[in-house]
């Protein structure tokens, strides 16, 4: 829809005078009511992205599609999210691929599964376990809700990650976002082809001494953990300085290749 004007049922983004984001789905006959005044859907409706349409107030509030990280940001929940300054590096760090064939436990509200359908695309496979199903069921919406509806090539699986291991399935990538990665290391790595790059997401530098260990146990190579820590900038004609908050911990990133 990049190019196209709004149409009924799909998000918006709409950016008020002091950059807050407010993600709303457009109904014809709808209005977005907000401190700054309610605004008609039908002013929106029609127009195309970058518009700038005003409250019943006055107020301009400008008008785009939502990116990923918007709609991570605003998504229902089930479990805690893996936010967008981590979606980013883990992608790239497990070198995640057009037409990869990926398995994810566990789903939780689906950001980084969102994430891997986007990165693989329709030519590539997302299997994703989550042992929860209320937790598979807000992915479910969350999933249908941005693509429009669940994406082909993508199989939500309810169960136990280790399950994988009877199905003769084989990965060029695992993502883990699991408190215990080593307890199903064993069934993960028999289905990562050789080369294939495990990546696990985790809060706690014990989760981490325990995972790094396991997988050099299980003779994982190029074994790395990191972090990301996010620090946005305040820039003005006369001011250039770091903002006083920034994003800092939220979870490390471990990587490693298995070795035949």
């Amino acid at each position: 829809m990049n190019g196209e004007p709004f149409r009924a049922g799909e998000r918006v983004v709409l950016l008020d005078e002091r950059g807050r984001r407010y993600l709303v789905r457009l109904e014809p006959g709808g209005t977005f009511h907000y401190h700054g005044g309610a605004l008609p859907h039908d002013l929106v409706l029609g127009s195309e992205e970058g518009t700038t349409v005003h409250s019943t107030t006055g107020a301009s509030l400008l008008c785009f599609r939502p990116r990923l990280a918007d709609f991570v940001l605003k998504m229902g929940r089930g479990a805690q999210v893996i936010y967008p300054k981590d979606l980013g590096p883990l992608l790239i760090s497990a070198d995640v691929f057009p037409g990869a064939r990926v398995i994810e436990a566990g789903t939780g509200s689906g950001a980084l599964t969102l994430a891997l359908c986007r990165a693989v695309g329709p030519e590539g496979r997302v299997v994703s376990y989550e042992r929860r199903a209320d937790f598979l069921d807000v992915a479910r919406r969350n999933a249908e809700d941005f693509f429009g509806k669940l994406p082909a090539w993508l199989d939500l699986r309810h169960g136990d990650v280790r399950e994988v291991a009877s199905t003769g399935e084989t990965f060029q990538r695992a993502l883990l976002d699991l408190p215990e990665p080593r307890a199903v290391l064993d069934e993960v790595a028999a289905a990562l082809i050789p080369g294939g790059i495990l990546a696990t997401y985790l809060p706690s530098t014990g989760q981490v001494q325990e995972t790094v260990a396991a997988m050099r146990d299980a003779r994982f190579a190029e074994v790395e953990t990191f972090e990301v820590l996010l620090r946005t900038w305040h820039v003005e004609p006369r001011s250039v300085r770091p903002d006083h908050r920034m994003v800092a911990h939220t979870g490390f990133v471990t990587v490693g290749r298995k070795t035949a």
